[in-house]
């Protein structure tokens, strides 16, 4: 044996030791997290407790929906719009509610809504269904007839057609102008060759000029982007507007780069943060706080994230008196999380807000997983409440309408669930579902109680939530409804442990291998690693999990921590907070 060669080999095999670089630790100490009030008065454990496959139900309302050879009672749902409104091309409606008599084939084909229209292109995308290309159809570009040229507004509104205009909510209702502009933009994220730029440069402008004019002052019911003026009427003023026009604008600068719609945004987000008290109307505020952790993150601004949060939930709303997030437990049955009037015959709360705050306020906890133990339990408690609007998940005594559920197929829900109906007969009964199609015109069928257009936004639960193998442990994807990055992302879930003891859960990697970083516990849980693994989860607490490609460099650039020069933590500052 040539033992000098053997002792040489060695040597050199433990000098490349030496000098390899060491495998990436963090420094940074555990996230700690905020309480938000709201939602530690919910139950850890909602009950009784069945988590709907929200994706399969998002698939399957969009086959059922988008069917044109569905036939008998108040089918087919959809309907195509010959009209060629605002742009030369035709367009398509789906119903408000089962059997709107106001609405469709012999009706009036103007007499559709983008809020239906536009939740259900979005909600279906993002279960994976492409809309530009559905039975030879482009839905994504037919969607873009609710720009409203015609009118002189320029913006997108719920309407194609003022004529078409079926009640509330066309130029004198705020959030319904605002949000479906959100919504619009949110389309467009996911669509970026459908033709949807020049209108949301368009859009951008208009509310870029609308912002200046409002200056420091959002208290109106709606804005005429006509002739560039707010106004007032029935309706209380909505200052939450602000938080769709940051929305808007700041997914604009992000889009077109263009910095006065950053500044725009900015400003319309300080208004909105400088309100006195909780001005909640509808949607719009979960927005606010989500817009508000990015720029936070991606622009060294410092807006009070929590309040924002605490102003969605805590159901204190002084304009719209008492909305916000329910809390309450009616008849045995857990109703904490759905979104709604806190006070209207003790509370009413509807599916389609419930849905759509999960929208922003999955994304938020990649900038700020200050609040990933909050958002999970909301979610939780919100994603088991839902369950409820939908007809076959109720008992027949506790539903307006038990009799006409077979045409829903259990994929429309009623739009509202109740402490106590509005309607004489059902007195006394609760918790309740019901709707309030019957009461928008004079021969409305009992049917009109099943909310379509608020069932079409299913997707958004659907894309986000996911359940594990063990129970009452769901998955949130936190990627999904982040629209308009400024950077890069890699996969990241959010997973919240009710339970008051540690759970490992199962989890799916895929064929790549990728390391595991913990983003509030600050903790690389395993490295190089694909295909099925398992994690703890510590009691009453969350993870949230960025799968980072293996063999990553890892980096710290201000407060970011970032792999391959993508951020994975962005308060990763070396300090415990």
């Amino acid at each position: 044996m040539n033992y000098m060669h053997f002792f040489t080999t060695v040597i050199i095999i433990w000098a490349l030791a030496a000098c390899a670089p060491k495998p990436f630790e963090p420094t940074a100490g555990p996230v700690a997290q905020i309480a938000i009030a709201r939602v530690e008065g919910m139950p850890n454990e909602p009950a009784p407790y069945a988590m709907k496959d929200w994706y399969q139900v998002a698939r399957d309302f969009d086959a059922y929906v988008y069917d044109f050879s569905q036939t008998g009672d108040y089918l087919p749902l959809i309907w195509l719009d010959p009209n060629q409104r605002n742009l030369d091309q035709s367009t398509f409606g789906i119903f408000t509610a089962l059997g709107d008599i106001r609405q469709g084939v012999g009706k009036n084909l103007e007499a559709h809504e983008g809020l239906g229209v536009l939740g259900s292109i979005l909600g279906a995308t993002l279960v994976g269904i492409d809309k530009s290309n559905q039975d030879g159809r482009n839905y994504v570009r037919m969607a873009r007839n609710y720009f409203n040229k015609d009118t002189g507004w320029n913006i997108i509104m719920n309407f194609t057609n003022p004529a078409g205009h079926i009640g509330g909510g066309y130029g004198n209702d705020w959030w319904y102008d605002v949000y479906n502009n959100v919504l619009f933009y949110a389309v467009g994220n996911y669509y970026p060759d459908a033709g949807y730029d020049t209108i949301m440069q368009i859009v951008a402008e208009q509310f870029y000029k609308s912002d200046s004019i409002l200056g420091d002052n959002y208290s109106y019911s709606f804005f005429d982007f006509k002739n560039m003026q707010p106004g007032t009427n029935h309706i209380v003023p909505q200052e939450d507007a602000a938080a769709g026009y940051a929305f808007i604008l700041y997914a604009a600068y992000q889009k077109f780069g263009d910095e006065k719609y950053l500044q725009a945004a900015q400003h319309a987000l300080r208004v909105l943060a400088n309100q006195p008290e909780n001005r909640f109307y509808e949607i719009l505020m979960p927005f606010g706080a989500y817009v508000a952790a990015r720029m936070n993150a991606e622009q060294g601004t410092d807006f009070d994230v929590q309040r924002l949060i605490n102003w969605t939930l805590d159901g204190d709303a002084t304009n719209r008196t008492g909305w916000g997030a329910l809390s309450d437990n009616w008849g045995g049955y857990d109703v904490h999380g759905v979104i709604g009037s806190t006070d209207h015959n003790g509370g009413y709360g509807f599916l389609m807000n419930t849905f759509d705050v999960a929208c922003p306020f999955a994304a938020l906890v990649r900038y700020d997983q200050r609040y990933a133990r909050a958002v999970g339990k909301w979610l939780l408690n919100a994603a088991n409440a839902a369950r409820m609007f939908y007809p076959y998940e109720m008992p027949d005594s506790l539903q307006a309408i038990p009799d006409h559920k077979a045409v829903t197929k259990n994929l429309i829900a009623y739009e509202g669930i109740i402490k106590e109906s509005t309607y004489e007969q059902f007195k006394g009964i609760t918790p309740f579902v019901q709707g309030d199609g019957p009461n928008w015109a004079p021969g409305m069928p009992p049917e009109t109680m099943f909310s379509v257009y608020g069932s079409a936004h299913v997707g958004i639960f659907g894309g986000i939530i996911r359940k594990t193998n063990v129970e009452k442990i769901v998955q949130v994807d936190c990627r999904k409804t982040d629209m308009f990055r400024q950077y890069d992302a890699y996969p990241t879930w959010l997973y919240f442990n009710p339970y008051p003891e540690a759970k490992s859960v199962r989890i799916d990697l895929g064929a790549e291998a990728v390391d595991v970083y913990d983003a509030i516990g600050r903790e690389l849980l395993q490295r190089g690693v694909k295909g099925e693994i398992t994690f703890d989860i510590p009691s009453d607490a969350a993870r949230l999990l960025v799968l980072v490609p293996a063999g990553s460099r890892y980096t710290q650039q201000g407060n970011m921590l970032l792999a391959n020069d993508v951020p994975i933590d962005f308060r990763y500052n070396n300090i415990t907070k």
